[in-house]
């Protein structure tokens, strides 16, 4: 890895330099060539291992833990910083710098009386699921390896620790502007350098000046809104939606006790810590305009109020329209609009996407109330052909005359499909047929705690890196669950 340094270099005081403590008998349990490729990296090797499990220092790297603060389930916590994640520095990929972080890697003046290990359990998941978010387009952090040892440590019971590697084009969350300004407040310069560096380093189209604020604001707006388009059009539950979990960068960004619907439920909760529903599902749009809220509040001595409000007024218009955008394409809504009457005026195209988010509505209260797999059902517009009342979503449905009464309003949007298998082979490319069910990640952690196996992972992630192709081998891995694997609800300990 070829490392630069610009964040330890140029923001002296937003840091605690600290190194990282070694795990005893390092191990591979999972690789991403993919995230490899990023940083231009190709196969691991024992040197490599030896580097990111901390028993060998790595060539140009720096070795430090962020401060920052955040809202935490809705109450200001004012101190947090990286207090089980050391970051390396900004490796050199062909087209981009990744920092590189060791999420487990040992305690941090911000570990709260903590050890700063990540389970086994919690860094397999971290693997999993930001390579499978990639491989599905969504806007997400990287990991590059799964690193496993022999060390023990204590939550529940006895578990080993372990290191996920992730890679992030920023660290940076809306947590660190809050720190410089509530936590240290008064502390503008500060404010304003840690806001300088975030537009240089990765908005370099907008100037540090006041109108570059603002339009930097809202780009945030808009990236913040996009990426949760994606988790709901998806399925995804992010289950810890702190002020101190949101990127910068609209990222998906630390992941704890997520999960991707099974059965389709609005009100679906992943967090066994989240008592009251503050980040099921249904709540994450809201929940995403909420910590942007408070994102504003923290940049006032940057951007006048009346600027902030006007930006957090378009988030509304950014998720839904990005929101529907996925949706119409899932559904085989999207090349009506526009190619077959380019004609419309803008009155009608909102009046238009008003009726498809409204059908898009009526469909996923069809799949709650007939308590039906989100995923699957998506899939299977790739076996429809739209002329035909025989359908296998029909024969899903046990409401079968609500299903009719949508269907032929459906019918009547998507109008006549010349090429159906054109269409399905469209609607395959967008409709997953494997997502990240948590059971089937449960599987693979209970093979590697129990016989120290880590095929399953290593089978599990080789088939996530490509969600929407058919792999007739794999057929089980894309069934509803087992009884015992609906709607786990996960821990956030790690």
């Amino acid at each position: 890895m070829r490392f630069k340094q610009d964040f330890f270099e140029q923001l002296t005081g937003f840091y605690s330099q600290v190194y990282p403590q070694p795990i005893s008998n390092p191990h591979w349990l999972g690789w991403s060539d993919d995230a490899a490729a990023l940083i231009g990296l190709s196969k691991p090797n024992d040197e490599l291992l030896m580097q990111l499990s901390a028993n060998h220092a790595a060539d140009g790297a720096s070795y430090y833990a962020q401060v920052y603060s955040g809202h935490q389930f809705g109450g200001y916590t004012p101190r947090l910083g990286d207090g089980r994640s050391i970051i390396l520095g900004e490796a050199i990929g062909p087209h981009y710098a990744w920092d590189v972080a060791l999420k487990g890697g040992g305690p941090t003046p911000y570990s709260r009386m903590g050890d700063g290990r990540a389970v086994m359990r919690s860094a397999v998941r971290e693997f999993l699921i930001s390579e499978a978010l990639a491989a599905l387009h969504v806007p997400t952090s990287r990991a590059l390896a799964v690193i496993g040892s022999d060390l023990p440590v204590w939550r529940e019971g006895q578990e080993t620790a372990a290191i996920t590697v992730r890679l992030a084009k920023s660290h940076i969350r809306f947590g660190h502007f809050e720190y410089f300004s509530y936590t240290e407040k008064g502390n503008n310069a500060k404010l304003k350098q840690l806001a300088d560096f975030t537009i240089s380093q990765h908005f370099p189209h907008l100037s540090t000046d006041k109108a570059g604020y603002i339009q930097w604001f809202n780009e945030v707006v808009a990236a913040t809104a996009k990426m949760i388009a994606h988790w709901q059009s998806i399925g995804f539950a992010h289950g810890v939606m702190n002020t101190d979990n949101m990127s910068i960068l609209g990222d998906s960004f630390d992941f704890g006790p997520f999960a991707f619907l099974d059965t389709f439920k609005e009100d679906f909760i992943c967090n066994h810590s989240d008592h009251e529903g503050r980040y099921a599902f249904g709540q994450q749009p809201g929940v995403g305009f909420w910590n942007l809220q408070r994102l504003a509040q923290a940049l006032t001595p940057l951007i006048a109020s009346d600027d902030l409000v006007q930006a957090l007024n378009q988030y509304q218009r950014y998720l839904v329209d990005h929101y529907l955008l996925l949706m119409e394409q899932k559904l085989g809504l999207a090349e009506v609009k526009f190619a077959q009457e380019p004609s419309l005026t803008d009155e009608a195209i909102a009046e238009q996407q008003k009726q498809d988010l409204q059908l898009v509505g009526e469909f996923t209260t069809l799949l709650e109330t007939n308590q039906l797999d989100y995923t699957n059902s998506l899939r299977r517009f790739g076996e429809l052909d739209v002329s035909s009342q025989k359908s296998s979503l029909r024969d899903d449905m046990v409401d079968v005359a609500k299903f009719d009464h949508w269907f032929a309003r459906y019918q009547q949007r998507v109008g006549k499909v010349d090429d159906v298998a054109n269409w399905q082979r469209d609607r395959n490319a967008v409709n997953p047929k494997y997502i990240l069910r948590n059971y089937l990640a449960q599987e693979a952690i209970i093979a590697i705690e129990e016989q120290g196996d880590n095929s399953k992972l290593v089978q599990l992630h080789q088939l996530l890196r490509h969600p929407f192709n058919q792999h007739p081998t794999m057929e089980d891995f894309a069934k509803r669950p087992p009884e015992w694997g609906q709607g786990l609800i996960m821990s956030c300990s790690s």
